[in-house]
């Protein structure tokens, strides 16, 4: 629809209220730097993902096709109407020419996802439905409008085929330590490509205040009235710089096991890029466009990548990673501040590492960590 309220390229039914659209804008927009780089690797593999579509009859990606068309409801103009508004918004809104089937499906966890080889569905269950209100809820149709437009559904069920291969062939030596190494990878770009959806989520909304409510309520529940953006917000600042190095170390063992990004440290991310110059760009209409993406460079997107890696150790107040930039940058007296920082583990008033806090917690139930066998689960 455009702003007189006439349809385009079958995208009726939008809401009244009128939002910044991008013709042709490509994923690359929005996509985190470790994201992209993947992604624009990916891409230039010619056939990669053509292949693993012709053995998508390998994948429970037909079961589960199957599964929520005959016990789920397809939203629609006769069902959940409002959703598909949403939907048909989000998609004219990126420009995603062909508005992915969703489905509704009975389950009082708040979740969605996006899914798919051959096309990309999208799912929502009953309890994230029933949690957020109107412009919470456009967001996070945007964050999976966003993943089906970066291609994610495809290149995530590509890797989990891949994974799941790999630990079939676990049993050669060493193998387990690669298998490892291939989860870690994959985990940390499923954290990344969460960041990317949630960006997509926040172009379709155009309302940053929804998306940090959503993300609030995905924490702590139907309680708005009890919560507040500031202080969530200051949860992650203490998250991120609180503590010591015995902390840093314990942080990097919560997050492994995860395939997203917590809570607070996406609402804090959000709000950077919100303020960003790249957000603002974009609003402004000058971004990269889709049919430009051929011509992407991998190496020009790795350099972005592993610089914003750096960036975020330089800036980052986490103790270990200003440890890891003072070592970068030649300063002296490490030695000491390596004692100092760690001495906790072994000093009387700690009593020794606590079973509770070394071992990784399991996985959030409300996500799906790609060891499993079905599709991981955007947790919005």
């Amino acid at each position: 629809m455009s702003d007189d309220g006439h349809e385009h390229n079958g995208h009726g039914r939008v809401p009244s209220r009128q939002r910044r659209r991008f013709p042709g804008i490509s994923s690359r927009a929005y996509e985190h730097p470790a994201d992209r780089s993947a992604l624009v690797a990916l891409r230039r593999l010619s056939g990669f993902d053509t292949v693993f579509k012709a053995l998508s009859g390998l994948l429970p990606e037909r079961s589960l096709r199957l599964l929520f068309l005959s016990d789920s409801v397809r939203v629609s103009d006769q069902q959940f109407a409002h959703l598909n508004d949403m939907l048909r918004d989000a998609c004219y809104i990126l420009d995603l020419e062909k508005v992915p089937p969703m489905y509704v499906n009975q389950d009082p966890q708040p979740n969605a996802m996006c899914i798919g080889l051959d096309e990309p569905i999208i799912v929502v269950t009953t309890g994230l439905v029933e949690l957020l209100d109107e412009e919470e809820m456009r967001a996070v149709v945007g964050h999976e409008v966003g993943h089906a437009l970066s291609g994610h559904s495809v290149y995530r069920t590509v890797l989990l085929f891949l994974t799941n291969l790999a630990l079939r062939v676990a049993w050669i030596p060493l193998g387990n330590l690669a298998v490892m190494a291939i989860v870690t990878a994959l985990r940390e770009w499923f954290r990344k490509s969460e960041l990317s959806a949630d960006r997509a989520g926040l172009l379709v909304g155009q309302d940053l205040q929804a998306s940090m409510r959503g993300l609030m309520k995905i924490a702590g529940g139907n309680h708005l009235h009890e919560m507040n953006v500031d202080a969530f917000l200051q949860q992650a600042e203490e998250y991120e710089s609180g503590g010591d190095l015995r902390d840093s170390v314990l942080k990097i063992l919560n997050v492994l096991p995860r395939s997203h990004p917590f809570t607070t440290v996406r609402a804090a991310e959000l709000k950077k890029w919100a303020a960003s110059r790249d957000h603002q760009r974009i609003m402004d209409g000058h971004y990269p466009r889709r049919d430009e993406d051929k011509d992407t460079s991998v190496g020009d997107s790795f350099k972005e990548s592993a610089a914003s890696y750096a960036s975020d150790v330089k800036s980052s107040k986490d103790p270990l990673m200003k440890l890891v930039s003072d070592i970068a940058g030649g300063a002296g007296g490490l030695g000491g501040r390596v004692k100092r920082g760690f001495e906790g583990f072994t000093s009387p008033s700690s009593g020794g590492a606590s079973s509770a806090t070394d071992a990784p917690p399991k996985d959030d139930p409300r996500e799906d960590g790609p060891a499993r066998e079905t599709p991981p689960r955007d947790e919005e």
